[in-house]
């Protein structure tokens, strides 16, 4: 385990995933050999969004820690926003203490390499020489070891070599999200070759970064490959394109950037990004990637015509809807239109408001917003309302938004670059259940000829179960895959899907409840269901809006409302969320009345249970369902009253063993029924006991609780629950202070007050031992329940 302070300051507990444990040690091997393989310790090539940074931190701080000697980490990176990013995660585990040491320049770097720095952080761009003269030393330590980040071929070049020169003693360590290209010899030449190895699918497999798909859309805009030349994809591979070879692109290749540029093919892109956009069932952020600034502009400007008349054809259909449930649906998805923020982010350079007004753009707006605002993290934050960016070269790589999960590409990319730029959609984010990259400029029609130009883990090319993007059909056959194995279940519990389908409103609300009994004969019947709908609806979702989701429609959205009807029958789970969602699922061919998901019985509190009516229930052959709801009261209410009082766990023990036995097959389900209904009146009388022992409070109760001890006397249980009292009181008026439990000095307080109170009320027949354990069982209880300024799991 790896303690370290995050962003936000709260102390976080990270379990370092397997493969960066084993990569490390793999690195770390390496550096033992450090001597016999000339400082050339190696290419680490783990996936994007897949943890390559930490692993660069684990790396460093177990030299450190277990290898003397003066040791500083050279850490390199090609751009300044991924510098301060590297930079803010070793800051962030305290790997960084001391002051920002970023080189500034050439002779900045030589005299950082001078000091005693742990770690140093400073960009490629360093080793670049203007006028060709041999690149000078920089330092002879032999202890300096790089941690170069992304070391490929495309962005270092001779840069390599001259690092080689500057640092002549120095070991080498590359770190890249992408693997190396067949014939990548200057990078083997500096680093040496693959030290860990963790592709693409092994990465997904594991659920360190979510699976990538990709479509082909309106392919009458799309672009052939063989009309873009090498040429011309060198040139806009480049990260950032300076004045000069934007004149030089539409000077040399004026054809293909007026096909790419074209004002109409880019209406027919925009209308499509808009139609795509709010038709997707998974609704994550959304990055729009241009060729150059000023088409990034125009395709926002773009986009703002089509958003808004979006908006103006759902407010016809609401004046026009058909039942108040649409025009609900409708309204909703206007409110979540026009709440919609967009902005564009690209790079600054000399004389842009002059070069953008001449092609009747204005950069001035965006570039104000750029200035002012922190967009970077409101993209970042998945509840704030900056859903789309607009981008060309900025923000593909280095750049982190989990919540992203569709990438509109409509520039030409290769290689490393495109590799980057797609890995921004893989990241793990709450239930996003792929990334999605919308191809508009056929980039993705010969990716497997593309990839034959990495090495992979058997030195070829990518293989085949290695693709980092797959196709968009293939979740559409496994949707087909899922929903078939789900028919196959309801099948082996006597469910007939196509039935309930076909039948009436009123049958088949019948229909489904029998479905919802036949499926809870039991806890494993019951997760598996729940399993299989989960997959279902997961890549249902994924499919939208692709047409090819429709024939898949009834059946995925029955399945997800018998999953919600067994959800509904358990209140510990807050479905209140998705059932907002439910009408984006619903297509309009089918008839959503029928599907009616009665949360309105769902039993809050025991003492809000008609028992007559449950036993009818369960005489009317509905006994899974009465006894999953009985059960459902139960277990909402057990919980809470264990919170509140811990020694009330017996109960929860005694609860969980009558379900194993049902499960088990030990009884069935009409002794289990009998069983819950007796359970249940137990509960009822343990609620009340608080009153039976003349308490005012479940708090005095559950401290008294903790203080009782079996051979009491009358008098001394009453001076027990006189002490629990008074000491509630004196914490409650005087130490349970705004935050008592961070400082040191208020928990000695409050633990001293126990001891004191206790010491002085508590009967003489508690020994020294009981005592102690008393104090501290009492002391527990209290920081896990007051929070303190009057706030805790009794408010």
């Amino acid at each position: 385990f790896i303690l370290y302070q995050d962003s936000g300051g709260a102390l976080v507990k990270i379990l370092a995933k397997n493969h960066q444990y084993l990569g490390v040690n793999s690195a770390i091997e390496s550096f033992t050999r450090i001597t016999e393989n000339h400082g050339k310790l190696g290419v680490f090539w783990h996936t994007q969004g897949s943890g390559k940074s930490f692993s660069m931190i684990f790396f460093s701080q177990k030299i450190l820690r277990k290898y003397p000697g003066n040791w500083t980490f050279l850490i390199i990176t090609d751009r300044k926003e991924l510098d301060e990013q590297i930079y803010k995660n070793f800051a962030s585990v305290g790997a960084v203490i001391e002051a920002e040491v970023h080189a500034e320049s050439r002779e900045h770097l030589k005299q950082l390499l001078r000091e005693d720095h742990r770690n140093i952080f400073t960009l490629i761009q360093k080793f670049g020489t203007e006028t060709g003269e041999e690149y000078p030393k920089l330092s002879d330590r032999s202890d300096i070891i790089v941690i170069t980040d992304e070391a490929h071929r495309s962005q270092y070049d001779t840069r390599a070599m001259n690092m080689r020169t500057a640092l002549s003693n120095a070991a080498f360590i590359a770190f890249t999200g992408t693997p190396l290209m067949v014939g990548e010899e200057l990078t083997r030449k500096t680093f040496g070759d693959y030290v860990s190895i963790y592709n693409f699918k092994q990465s997904v497999d594991d659920g360190a970064t979510v699976p990538l798909y990709y479509e082909n859309r309106i392919p009458e805009v799309q672009l052939k490959n063989e009309d873009l030349n090498e040429d011309f994809e060198r040139i806009i591979d480049k990260a950032m394109l300076s004045e000069e070879q934007e004149k030089k692109l539409e000077r040399e290749f004026a054809r293909e950037y007026h096909i790419i540029t074209r004002d109409d093919r880019l209406e027919k892109v925009v209308a499509d990004i808009v139609d795509h956009f709010m038709g997707r069932g998974y609704q994550g952020k959304a990055m729009v990637v241009s060729i150059d600034k000023p088409t990034t502009v125009k395709m926002y400007e773009k986009v703002q015509k089509y958003w808004k008349n979006y908006i103006d054809t759902l407010k016809l259909k609401v004046t026009y809807a058909a039942s108040g449930k649409e025009k609900e649906s409708l309204q909703e998805t206007i409110r979540f239109m026009e709440d919609t923020d967009m902005a564009v982010v690209v790079s600054s350079e000399q004389n842009e408001i002059e070069k953008f007004k001449n092609l009747g753009l204005d950069i001035a707006k965006h570039r104000k917003r750029m200035v002012n605002e922190d967009l970077a993290t409101k993209f970042k934050d998945p509840d704030d309302r900056f859903r789309i960016v607009f981008v060309c070269a900025m923000w593909m790589t280095g750049f982190d938004v989990q919540s992203l999960s569709t990438i509109y590409l409509d520039k030409p990319m290769r290689n490393h670059t495109l590799m980057q730029a797609i890995a921004r959609a893989n990241r793990v984010f709450r239930d996003k259940p792929n990334g999605l990259i919308v191809d508009y400029v056929g980039v993705f029609r010969d990716l497997q000829k593309a990839l034959a130009i990495y090495g992979s883990s058997s030195g070829g090319g990518v293989k085949e179960g290695e693709m980092p993007v797959k196709p968009k059909d293939e979740l559409v056959r496994e949707l087909d895959k899922a929903v078939r194995e789900a028919v196959v279940f309801c099948k082996g519990k006597t469910i007939d899907i196509n039935e309930i389908i076909k039948s009436d409103k009123l049958n088949k609300i019948r229909l489904i409840d029998e479905a919802v009994d036949k499926i809870l004969v039991g806890d494993a019947s019951k997760k598996q269901y729940l399993v299989l709908e989960s997959t279902v609806r997961k890549l249902y979702r994924a499919v939208l809006p692709d047409p090819m989701a429709r024939k898949f429609a009834e059946r995925s959205i029955l399945f997800y409302v018998i999953a919600e009807k067994i959800r509904s029958l358990d209140p510990d789970v807050d479905i209140s969320g998705i059932m907002g969602k439910v009408e984006k699922l619903l297509d309009e061919s089918i008839e959503a009345e029928g599907y009616i998901i009665d949360g309105g019985q769902t039993p809050i509190d025991l003492s809000l249970i008609d028992f007559e009516a449950l036993k009818k229930q369960f005489s009317e052959n509905r006994k899974h369902v009465a006894t999953e709801r009985l059960r459902g009261a139960i277990n909402n209410k057990l919980s809470t009253m264990v919170r509140l009082n811990r020694m009330r766990m017996n109960l929860m023990e005694k609860f969980q063993q009558m379900i194993e036995e049902y499960n088990s097959g030990a009884i069935n389900v009409e002794v289990f029924f009998d069983k819950l209904m007796a359970f249940a009146t137990e509960l009822s009388e343990e609620e009340r006991r608080k009153f039976s022992e003349k308490l005012e409070s479940e708090e005095e109760l559950a401290v008294f609780d903790l203080l009782h001890k079996p051979d009491l006397t009358v008098k001394e249980k009453t001076q027990v629950k006189a002490a629990a009292k008074h000491l509630l009181e004196v914490l409650k008026k005087e130490k349970f202070v705004l935050d008592w439990r961070k400082r040191q000095q208020t928990r000695a307080d409050v633990l001293l007050t126990i001891r004191h109170t206790l010491d002085k009320e508590l009967p003489r027949s508690y020994s020294p031992d009981i005592f102690r354990e008393k104090c501290d069982f009492v002391y527990q209880h209290v920081y896990d329940s007051y929070y303190g300024a009057g706030k805790g799991i009794y408010q």
